[in-house]
């Protein structure tokens, strides 16, 4: 409920800047016709000039300073009580001081008024900190996410046999439940009837559906394959697998360190410069140069305005604007800008293997001849007949390779042991290792060995009990994940795999891929533990994955990435998406990042450089050469910075 509220508070915080936003505009454009400034260079003073406008003008601005302006002027007091003056301590200055002494003017102090200077700084402001914050991500929705893993009701096995369809929340330890094929299963538990295959791999990791019979151990959230299954409630709330799970997901965003925004920085030293400068203006002018208390204070509020360029708000959320574009028509959404900026310093890439650098689906990989008498095609036409009766995922790769088949009669499956039936007029067997074990039938075919070693599935054909031919089957590599990692092994950056797979699996699609590591039989609630490890080898670690199992990690890492062909979770907990699911596009991220982040440098360097020349013209120290920038003047030059800001942020390519 916390997570939702925060959630709420940050749309309504969008919604609010939005709102100010068009108010103020409107406001600025009686302010702008009614100014002096802009009379005079419209040639329109005559026409919109009227008695009492100098009135109007200052309600109008009053009501822009105090609606448009609450949020930086809040702000301002809030990073003084923390004791970090940033952009709203500028920001809130600049304001403030254009207004009050815009007021004094009005009635009676001799000078200038800043009045149209502080609308469209108002403007601007909040129509930058609006980009920005929609480019921010938002309040993570990973916690609601991982919720919905769990189906809203279970079916509770009553003492008397019947079945009543009851909330989740009311079931308890020791209910027993019925989950029928293709639910959800709603609890821990142990079978306690029935057999079925279980897909637990957005839990666990593990690609292969693991298949349950009595005494199994299921876990809440996994999704029942084909069989029906009666389950004894072991865990709920709190205790459960996925509950631990987003306990772990809570505390790795908690911990993520926070880096301090570069605008943030520039506004600080700005801030510094705009009070100082300020000071050694009002000195100098009035008890130094003896003016008059008006032209120094007009010299002051000139210097203090004009070093919160409006370009300094837009700095940062224009290129982020059109860096956000480009991102999405490559199929990569930004959803934490400050773990994107990151990201162009990625030393370690942590990859989940399945769905991430595999397809999480099993495809043929070899086919061994161990009886001369047949060729490679019919042993696997024999094999191709028999699993296109059976639903089981090695079946499914089989039959996805298959071009024809047989008829087949008497079909059975053996569960966990494979499927048996008459092709032919010849009784066919495709079994797994252990059915050999069990029936002490051995081969000695190297071929064979050398597959299992590395990880592969491997499943017998026999005819007429003779042992004719193997089929190997494994997760099928992504063939953009081997481009990638060359790619990313030139840029300096280490690949490294984590899974809950085997150490054979991992070891062979380590060597296909060329990893510069792996960690293989990782336990869900340890794959986060793993990232911390390698962050404390002082590299700035990314991870990418697509699972439940993988959401801890994705948000302990500096940089999450999720792959869009995931679950809602992974993608939820991720600070970037890759919707492609394409490895290749890690690349892209990261020479998009660098790409940005130099925008932004740019940026900042005009938007804030531009002050080592304006403030001191604005001070006044060329008034014995007859120059001396007028409060006008110095607008145009914001405008000029604020014009050349958002064209560089436009040349930003992929």
């Amino acid at each position: 409920m916390e997570h939702k509220n925060h959630h709420n508070h940050h749309e309504h915080m969008i919604a609010d800047f939005r709102k100010r936003f068009f108010v103020s505009l409107v406001l600025t454009i009686p302010i702008l016709l009614l100014s002096p400034l802009v009379q005079n260079f419209l040639g329109l003073s005559e026409t919109l000039a009227f008695q009492g406008d100098k009135y109007v003008l200052f309600l109008l601005s009053t009501i822009i300073f105090f609606y448009g302006g609450w949020p930086f002027l809040t702000g301002l007091i809030s990073e003084l009580k923390q004791k970090k003056p940033g952009m709203m301590t500028l920001i809130g200055l600049a304001i403030t001081v254009a207004y009050t002494y815009s007021a004094a003017v009005t009635f009676g102090l001799e000078g200038k008024v800043f009045y149209w200077e502080l609308a469209t700084l108002i403007d601007v402001m909040l129509l930058g900190h609006w980009i920005e914050m929609r480019s921010v991500m938002s309040a993570s929705r990973a916690l609601e996410e991982l919720a919905r893993l769990m189906p809203s009701e279970a079916h509770l096995v009553m003492r008397n046999g019947a079945v009543k369809d009851i909330a989740l929340a009311k079931i308890k330890k020791g209910n027993i439940v019925l989950v029928k094929p293709g639910e959800k299963i709603p609890a821990d538990g142990i079978v306690i009837f029935g057999k079925s295959f279980v897909n637990e791999s957005m839990l666990t990791g593990e690609s292969v559906p693991v298949e349950k019979t009595i005494n199994s151990e299921v876990v809440g959230g996994s999704t029942n394959g084909e069989g029906s299954l009666k389950i004894k409630v072991m865990k709920k709330g709190k205790d459960s697998f996925l509950s631990q799970v987003i306990e772990l997901v809570r505390e790795a965003q908690e911990s993520k360190s926070k880096t301090q925004d570069l605008a943030s920085k520039a506004a600080l030293y700005l801030t510094i410069v705009a009070i100082f400068g300020g000071l050694v203006t009002l000195i100098v002018w009035y008890l130094i140069q003896g003016e008059t208390l008006a032209f120094s204070l007009e010299r002051t509020v000139t210097v203090m305005v004009i070093t919160c360029p409006h370009a300094l708000g837009l700095a940062v959320p224009l290129v982020v604007a059109v860096s956000s574009g480009i991102s999405a028509k490559k199929g990569i959404l930004i959803r934490n800008r400050v773990a994107f900026e990151k990201a162009k310093d990625i030393q370690a890439i942590i990859f989940d293997k399945t769905g991430t650098l595999t397809k999480g689906n099993f495809v043929v990989t070899d086919t061994v001849i161990l009886d001369k008498k047949y060729k490679k095609a019919e042993i696997f036409k024999y094999a191709a007949s028999l699993e296109s009766h059976s639903e089981h995922p090695i079946a499914k790769g089989i039959i996805k390779k298959s071009k024809a088949t047989w008829a087949v009669e008497n079909f059975k499956a053996v569960s966990g042991k494979g499927v048996t039936g008459v092709v032919n007029s010849k009784n066919v067997e495709v079994v797994s290792p252990n059915y050999l074990k069990e029936r002490k039938i051995e081969h000695k075919n190297s071929d064979i060995k050398k597959l299992i070693v590395q990880g592969k599935t491997v499943v017998f054909v026999l005819l007429d009990k003779k042992m004719v031919g193997a089929v190997a089957l494994a997760d099928e590599i992504r063939p953009e994940s081997k481009k990638a990692i060359k790619t990313l092994a030139n840029m300096g950056i280490k690949s490294i795999m984590l899974t809950g797979d085997n150490e054979k699996v991992a070891k062979w699609v380590s060597e296909e891929l060329e990893l510069d590591d792996y960690f293989a039989e990782v336990l869900p609630q340890e794959k986060s533990k793993k990232v911390k490890e390698i962050q404390k080898e002082n590299l700035i670690v990314a991870m990418t994955g697509d699972g439940v199992n993988d959401a801890p990690a994705l948000a302990q890492a500096d940089v999450g990435l999720a792959v869009g062909a995931g679950t809602d979770v992974a993608i939820e907990t991720a600070d970037i998406v890759l919707v492609n699911s394409n490895p290749e596009d890690i690349v892209s991220v990261i020479t998009l990042a660098k790409k940005t982040y130099g925008k932004m440098i740019q940026n900042l360097v005009w938007a804030t450089g531009y002050n080592a020349v304006a403030i001191p013209v604005a001070a006044g120290v060329l008034y014995g050469y007859g120059i001396l920038l007028s409060p006008a003047v110095g607008a145009a030059l914001m405008s000029l910075s604020t014009v050349i800001v958002a064209i560089n942020a436009r040349l930003l390519k992929a």
